[in-house]
């Protein structure tokens, strides 16, 4: 694997004449605030992170990658892949050869190394940890989310070093990380204590002695507070201003230390969030369709949104499932298998497929269902919901739920600037790596945010397709329709739209 991995390093690296090209001597921090919608961004919430954007870009039109859960984008961010490539699915997966019966949480880091010992490799494509573990360079994340979400940023990098609360990479690092910083402190709501000791290990561990060429902080906040009290909520907007005034603490460490100028600050999320306003239970809707195995376990595995058929392929009980779905109004976009031909329609009339939503993997399961939302506001004045049961949260192909944060400064980023380009959550490895004077790994299905670079073209001159992909039922009572964006032969999933016709 080593081999094979510096093989493509070496041919990632840009060559000038004969000798290969020497990258910037600037580092890249990446800081992931879980669940941060756009419009959290005000100069009066996060006046900090606001500021930011105001001497950098701030992209208008970014996106998450669908399903818009955080142990899918995790994997994105670093492979700069989809699902379709990198094999982590959901929140919740199924692998048969680790749990016959159910699917695993990917919050947990155990659940995560089962599956990896079950399937030998948990990623199916390279993260830049990996690669750049071949040119000498080395990849710090230091996280206060789940420890499934931290172990994905930098789970295989041999150079690289890995802080968390829970578990730290090399083993010894946690012990030193605690004595210079002080031990982790509990889980609270909002978990300012938690992110400003992943900031800490960052500013104090990371800067003074690790000197990462690249970091990935996660910041767990707004996420968990706001799947508990919602979106607008008075302890949400603490801990959006809570985690502000750590970003404000980065800027100003890194000023104080002299390295602010050279540091390209990247602060994006791993997805939308939208207020649940409904009672949508996929499992309960599938479980009249279950036939019992020989163990005494049913043959349906329901992960989050995919559904599993353990008895085989059974093309009539799919579409049977499916058919079933379609009538329900909870129940949003339905994705299935791609059809022979290809194209935009699923194996079953009336779904998208697959390849629609770069889902397409051999751990995929026979259909992908969405929740289904709309744009009235919440109470605060907030529009996004779904039909998902509880407070609040996301994971819908809604557009507030795939519409997320990415906002740039430093020295390789224009100034004072905004884009309408559509970007995503895949793009940000290639842009890194072309930041480090390396071309895109072959694996890497995301494309350099060059529009955002100073060296790079205008935002006004990159050409947008916009596209509506409609598939509908044979008797017209369920319509299906994609908005995809496309941005130089790359696709982006807007969201999508169902209609129901009355019979």
């Amino acid at each position: 694997m080593k081999r094979a991995l510096a093989a493509v390093v070496a041919a990632l690296t840009i060559v000038a004449g004969s000798r290969a090209q020497q990258p910037p001597p600037h580092a890249h921090l990446v800081i992931v605030v879980d669940g941060l919608r756009p419009d959290y961004v005000t100069p009066e919430v996060m006046p900090r992170l606001y500021r930011l954007g105001q001497r950098g870009i701030v992209f208008n039109a970014h996106h998450s990658v669908f399903p818009t859960v955080t142990r899918v984008n995790s994997p994105s961010f670093v492979t700069g892949a989809y699902p379709e490539t990198h094999g982590l699915m959901g929140n919740n997966i199924y692998i048969p050869k680790a749990n016959a019966t159910k699917g695993l949480d990917t919050g947990e880091k155990a659940n995560l190394e089962a599956a990896e010992r079950a399937e030998t490799k948990l990623l199916t494509a390279p993260t830049i940890g990996e690669i750049l573990d071949q040119t000498g360079k080395r990849v710090l994340a230091v996280s206060s989310g789940s420890s499934g979400s931290a172990f994905l940023l930098n789970h295989t990098s041999e150079r690289g070093a890995t802080i968390h609360y829970e578990f730290s990479y090399p083993p010894s690092l946690g012990a030193h990380a605690a004595a210079v910083i002080g031990p982790p402190p509990p889980h609270a709501t909002p978990n300012d204590g938690q992110n400003q000791w992943a900031i800490d290990a960052y500013l104090k561990v990371g800067l003074d002695e690790i000197h990462p060429d690249v970091t990935f902080m996660w910041l767990n906040d707004p996420d968990g507070t706001a799947h508990a009290n919602g979106i607008g909520a008075e302890l949400t907007a603490k801990s959006l201003s809570l985690v502000d005034g750590g970003i404000g603490r980065i800027e100003d460490t890194l000023r104080a230390k002299g390295l602010l100028d050279r540091t390209n600050i990247i602060v994006t999320s791993d997805h939308g969030f939208s207020t649940h306003a409904g009672g949508f239970r996929l499992a309960s809707l599938v479980e009249p369709f279950a036939r019992p195995m020989p163990d005494g376990s049913k043959d349906i595995v329901v992960a989050e949104g995919a559904i599993y058929l353990r008895s085989g392929k059974d093309s009539a009980r799919v579409a049977a499932i499916v058919a079933a779905l379609q009538k329900r109004p909870e129940v949003g976009a339905i994705f299935t298998r791609p059809a022979p031909g290809g194209g935009t329609e699923g194996v079953v009339p009336g779904t998208l497929s697959f390849d629609v939503a770069h889902w397409n993997h051999a751990r995929s399961g026979e259909i992908l269902v969405s929740s289904n939302w709309n744009s009235e506001k919440n109470d605060k004045g907030f529009p996004g919901k779904t039909t998902d049961g509880g407070v609040a949260g996301h994971g819908a192909s809604s557009a507030w739920d795939i519409h997320n944060t990415l906002i740039a400064a430093g020295p390789d980023f224009r100034e004072h600037a905004t884009s309408d380009v559509p970007t995503g959550n895949v793009d940000v490895a290639p842009t890194l790596l072309r930041l480090l004077g390396m071309r895109p790994a072959p694996t890497m299905t995301g494309r350099v945010i060059e529009e955002g670079l100073r060296t790079g073209p205008s935002p006004a001159s990159v050409k947008v397709e916009h596209v509506n992909e409609t598939v509908k039922t044979p008797d017209d009572s369920y319509e299906l329709t994609a908005h995809v964006s496309v941005v130089a032969g790359k696709r982006y999933l807007d969201s999508t739209e169902v209609v129901r016709k009355k019979l």
